[in-house]
């Protein structure tokens, strides 16, 4: 059996001191998953004071996750490099420094720049907390741990929007970045604290598998380019989006090529053969796509249906944000009791009805009406990403530690931006056929629809509208109406996905070994 995912000696007691660095790196783990979200509430104030076009101020988004999802599979070689605390502390000086810089950005092109700068020292953050937590915490401990990590993966995404939007409604759009000066601060001083200084391996950069990481970095760069601005840019429509998916496929292959031939890889994709720890990845890619996707379209839905500003789209998802800190404490206890697979099933299972759930809106679903929904989500994310988390990394070695870490959060990422990408392409091409549907249902010429023109024209008339302008005022509400229910019909196909997706990587649950309630080893 290989060792466990652990430096410390058998014995279960942890120190004050070790819990300081655990929570200093999960508090920069939860900045970082914050900073994905948080400004897409934002972006219209922030187009208009840099004077950008809508599909321009996307990139202040993608240039974000670009960056971060390049970086987190090297942070495992680079934290061997620079060391863990010095590297920490670097990335998480800059990534406050450039969410300043963010701040005072005067034009579109500064402020892209200064994003992708801070989504490169953020990214690091996300992989740094669970190799922290892995390395320094017993077997025992770890569910803790999991669970602290479990905030930033499934309650930051759940509150970020919300939270940029009061902070632009209360103060301006400029405070979305100026709120990581303090946690960064807290953050900083934990790490310096409590992490142990060891000396670098600068040795290993002249080792450096620096083919691999270049054909890494083009690679998932364009793939993520590609996910991001598709379905704005008409997906193959556009000659841009067809090249970047030829350099994506070309530059990946190599990657996946080197990485697999080369004595020394900067990172193990032969983690992904071992059945926990592959699955589990599985699973974690659908996860991304149920996070992200959910949190991407029910705030559109709220909004374009509901016509809800962005604190009362903060009132529906604080009914899954909040709930999850008072459910999370909980779940290192229940994997005790309970078998880690089944608890995973469960949570995927009540994701999926919290999706259903919502895949019956209508023009009228609001607050109300969708409280339930989203607390059945509450319940059910904790229970996906503790245990998942666990049995990924049961009897990994802990040389693995950074490999794990990089692979596990990236595929999350991954999975989210191939969510929103599909969920984008889905709401437009269902809309699109929904309305062509009701169009046809709709027909001028059926008795019904004449009868409700002429109400509808009546009523205009009696606003004070001449005959001519009424009809076709009447033409035009007739039209939006078709149009609303088409968006209403093309959203429930969207949560119906989702459903879909997560009831599938359920069937994966069941290939999965069994673990130990510590998730220290697999039992066989």
């Amino acid at each position: 059996m290989a060792a466990s995912l652990t430096t410390q000696p058998p014995n279960d007691r942890v120190s004050f001191k070790t819990w300081i660095g655990v929570w200093g790196t999960v508090l920069g783990a939860f900045m970082a998953v914050l900073d994905i979200q948080i400004t897409n509430s934002s972006l219209k104030d922030i187009q208009a004071a840099l004077g950008a076009t809508l599909e321009e101020g996307s990139w202040i988004s993608t240039a974000y996750l670009v960056a971060e999802i390049v970086v987190i599979p090297l942070t495992g070689w680079l934290s061997q490099v620079f060391s863990v605390r010095r590297y920490i502390l670097v990335n998480a000086t800059l990534f406050i420094l450039f969410s300043m810089l963010c701040a005072s950005a005067w034009s579109l092109p500064s402020m892209i720049v200064f994003r992708a700068l801070q989504g490169f020292t953020g990214g690091i953050l996300i992989p740094m907390a669970f190799t922290v937590l892995l390395t320094t915490l017993p077997p025992a401990k770890q569910p803790i741990g999991m669970a602290l990590f479990a905030i930033t993966a499934t309650f930051a995404p759940s509150i970020g929007p919300t939270f940029g939007g009061w902070l632009t409604e209360n103060f301006s759009w400029h405070y979305v970045f100026y709120i990581n000066l303090i946690p960064g601060l807290l953050l900083l001083a934990a790490v310096w604290y409590a992490i142990e200084p060891k000396p670098m391996q600068l040795h290993l950069l002249k080792e450096g598998d620096w083919g691999g990481i270049i054909a890494m970095a083009i690679g998932l760069g364009s793939l993520q380019i590609v996910l991001e601005e598709g379905s704005r840019k008409d997906w193959f429509g556009s000659a841009l989006i067809v090249r970047l998916t030829a350099i994506a496929v070309i530059f990946l292959a190599i990657f996946f090529w080197i990485e697999l031939t080369r004595k020394k890889p900067f990172i193990n994709l032969r983690l992904m053969t071992q059945r926990n720890f592959g699955l589990s990845s599985v699973i974690n890619v659908t996860l991304g796509l149920g996070l992200y996707g959910s949190v991407y379209i029910m705030p559109l839905y709220l909004s374009q249906i509901q016509g809800y500003n962005a604190m009362q789209i903060g009132e529906v998802l604080m009914w899954v944000g909040f709930p999850q800190l008072l459910i999370i404490p909980f779940v290192p206890k229940l994997m005790q009791k309970i078998d880690v697979r089944l608890l995973i099933a469960v949570g995927i299972s009540l994701f999926a009805i919290s999706c259903l759930m919502n895949s019956t809106l209508t023009n009228q679903t609001g607050l109300d009406q969708l409280r339930w929904s989203q607390l059945v989500r509450a319940m059910g994310q904790p229970l996906i990403m503790v245990p998942l988390s666990s049995v990924a990394t049961a009897g990994l070695p802990a040389s693995q530690a950074g490999s794990a870490s990089g692979l596990f959060n990236m595929m999350r990422n991954l999975g989210g931006s191939i969510g929103i990408a599909a969920i984008a392409t889905l709401l437009t091409n269902r809309q699109q056929f929904h309305s062509n549907r009701l169009g046809e249902a709709v027909s001028i010429y059926s008795p019904a629809t004449q009868e409700r023109l002429q109400q509808m024209t009546q009523y205009f008339v009696s606003q004070g509208a001449d005959l001519a302008t009424a009809q076709q005022q009447a033409i035009e509400t007739m039209s939006n109406i078709v149009r609303r229910e088409a968006y209403v019909m093309a959203f429930n196909d969207c949560f119906y996905f989702i459903a879909c997706a997560l009831l599938l990587s359920g069937i994966t649950v069941l290939f999965l070994k069994k673990v130990k309630a510590t998730g220290s080893a697999a039992v066989h």
